[in-house]
């Protein structure tokens, strides 16, 4: 595409703020329509943050006008006080120097991304002189809010954006019509064992397959309540008193413990001088065993430990009955700082653990691909580590897999991406299926996808409940089991009278888009072609490295397998922190945002092909063998 003659675009980001996402997917829009974009590195990152400096604030300036950049972009989601006054002085010193076009100048406009308190208060500082974007605009919207013409958008990036445009205007249809107020629980079917130590969530899945319509799917909430001003058995008591809530009100089936990491790397010792991090600090089993007490009949399961890890497995089964198992694999270890265990023996652990939960014949969760997708990971990555570790599961004999799917993630995934993410990623893990291998889907919304304003979260939650839905439109018993993301998630702490809303927005949300469907007001999502191509393009890049993988290395779906995998750089993650040599592989490519999709790119941002990343890594397997026999040694 010929590059426009005007409108050269010039982002700026902090060197403080690791925040990138947002200026790259921005970027890549303006490219898709044909204008040119600088993103400014190394010394203007730097000089930036020195603004209240004359001679910094120069670095910036000698940027814009060397490279003419007619429309300025300052992204950062820190200290709101200093990301006022950061623009203040920017703003001043192009006033001062005539920059913009109103006096002559080069310069049509000054833009801001950052944290939505922060934007009001620069909207309120000056005026309609800098534009901002708070997050969650959709593509569309945020190309013209950039100044670029509604004829000049690709019709791709239009009709995508429509899509999510439209399910957000449902969502919000949904939250004002206030229906969702007056849901009731969902008449569960009962059955023998249900709320007994003998109850599985499997029994409850057959129990509510078979259940008259309306289906409703099995619901899984998170709940972790924690405040420095209470003791750590106050704390403890709050949550059971709120598991007791949740079991009275009826419309939880599945409670989530969000421990906190200390019950989790540190659990039944003595916590004197530790931080808790913020989740419930259970500390002994009588606190685990109070709380499943407390919740009958709900099923209940918590977090897995990072250290002691089979042990921890062992009590949770003795104590809650836990009603599934979820492992990380290679995350919650030295490579994110969740855990004690560096990468090969923490792989032992969840093998070792895994090995265990398949004796119990309890159903196993892979918290694995959006772990990847946190870190930079592309798409097809995101949905090759979901199948090696189904498979890895399986052949360790478990029966029931858990596939949880985190929509959303990273934010700015289109809509269709998603359902093309998801349609290859269960297609793929489905492939698996047998008489002794089920698959049982679990989406949820992202982790940051939620906005802080109440209104729109709450539309967000219902839009989000849509786009689930979306994925298998015609199965109306799909999906089984939803993972219902509380919409206060970036606002305050969920309680039980907002895990029991959030509930009722999504059936009711549920309900109403199945309806638009059977009157046919909405698409027919099964027949876009766009979601087609996209999802056949991800199964052929995900199989391309999965048979890569298993006929380059020899038992791969092992401890010593899946560390060559991650080592040899065959699950790129960009964004590796806690990287140490021996994963420099894993983190050596990049990644940025394609339309709606992210692809891996190399260090001048051009797409590589997944045939490259896979010759790469079969090139850097001896460095990982290396590095393997160098654990082995020690």
């Amino acid at each position: 595409m010929a590059l426009r003659s005007h409108g050269r675009y010039g982002f700026i980001k902090p060197s403080l703020d690791a925040h990138t996402l947002g200026i790259n997917s921005a970027a890549e829009l303006l490219r898709s329509c044909g204008y040119e974009v600088l993103i400014a590195e190394g010394p203007v990152e730097q000089a930036i943050l020195d603004y209240s400096y004359e001679s910094r604030r120069e670095v910036v300036i000698n940027w814009l006008v060397e490279n003419r950049i007619s429309r300025v972009g300052i992204s950062y989601r820190l200290d709101e006080a200093d990301a006022v006054n950061m623009v203040g002085y920017l703003v001043n010193e192009m006033q001062r120097r005539s920059l913009f076009s109103y006096q002559g100048g080069f310069i049509e406009a000054v833009y801001f991304a950052g944290l939505p308190r922060t934007c009001t208060l620069i909207e309120r500082e000056f005026g309609g002189l800098v534009k901002t974007f708070s997050g969650g605009e959709s593509p569309y919207d945020t190309l013209l809010k950039l100044g670029v013409p509604g004829e000049s958008i690709p019709k791709t990036i239009s009709w995508a954006s429509k899509y999510d445009d439209l399910l957000m205007e449902f969502g919000r249809e949904v939250v004002s019509s206030g229906e969702h107020v007056t849901v009731k629980p969902p008449q569960r079917p009962t059955y023998p064992e249900m709320g007994t130590k003998q109850d599985t969530v499997v029994k409850r899945l057959d129990a509510n397959l078979k259940q008259a319509e309306p289906f409703y799917p099995l619901v899984r909430a998170h709940l972790g309540p924690y405040s420095a001003e209470l003791k750590r058995e106050e704390a403890v008591r709050q949550f059971v008193s709120w598991a007791e809530m949740l079991a009275k009100s009826g419309y939880l089936d599945i409670l989530s413990i969000g421990t906190s990491q200390l019950t989790q790397s540190n659990f039944g010792e003595d916590w004197s001088g530790m931080a808790n991090g913020g989740g419930v600090p259970i500390n002994s089993p009588d606190e685990y065993r109070e709380i499943w007490d407390a919740s009958r009949p709900l099923l209940v399961r918590t977090y897995a430990g990072t250290k002691n890890i089979s042990g921890l497995a062992r009590m949770h089964e003795e104590t809650l009955n836990i009603c599934w198992h979820a492992l990380s694999l290679w995350w919650f270890n030295e490579l994110d700082g969740r855990g004690p265990y560096d990468l090969y023996t923490n792989l032992k652990q969840h093998i070792e653990t895994i090995k265990f939960i398949a004796k119990t014949n309890k159903p196993f969760e892979a918290n694995i691909p959006h772990h990847f997708a946190f870190r930079g990971a592309d798409d097809v990555t995101y949905i090759v580590s979901a199948y090696l570790a189904a498979k890895l599961a399986k052949r360790l004999g478990i029966k029931t897999f858990i596939l949880q799917n985190m929509l959303n993630t990273p934010r700015h995934t289109w809509g269709v991406q998603d359902l093309a993410k998801s349609r290859a990623l269960l297609k793929l893990v489905r492939s698996l299926e047998d008489n002794d291998f089920r698959v049982i889907l679990q989406p949820r919304a992202g982790l940051d996808y939620f906005k802080p304003d109440l209104y729109e979260a709450k539309a967000q939650l219902a839009a989000v409940t849509a786009l689930m839905d979306d994925i298998e439109p015609f199965t109306e018993k799909s999906p089984q089991i939803i993972h219902v993301v509380s919409y206060s998630e970036a606002s305050h702490l969920a309680t039980p009278d907002i895990v029991d809303e959030s509930i009722q927005i999504t059936f009711c949300a549920l309900q109403k888009y199945r309806e638009l469907r059977r009157s046919g007001k909405i698409e027919d999502m099964s027949r876009n072609v766009e979601v087609k191509e996209r999802e056949a393009a991800l199964l052929d890049g995900a199989r391309l490295v999965i048979s890569a993988i298993e006929e380059s290395i020899e038992d791969a779906y092992s401890a010593e397998g899946f560390y060559k995998i991650f080592a040899a750089g065959f699950l790129p993650v960009p964004y590796l922190w806690n990287e140490k040599g021996e994963f420099k592989w894993a983190k050596f490519w990049r990644s940025k945002p394609v339309n709606g999709a992210t692809k891996l790119t190399d260090a001048e941002g051009r797409i590589v092909e997944t045939e490259r990343m896979i010759e790469f890594a079969k090139g850097k397997l001896s460095d990982a063998e290396y590095c393997l026999q160098q654990k082995h040694r020690s």
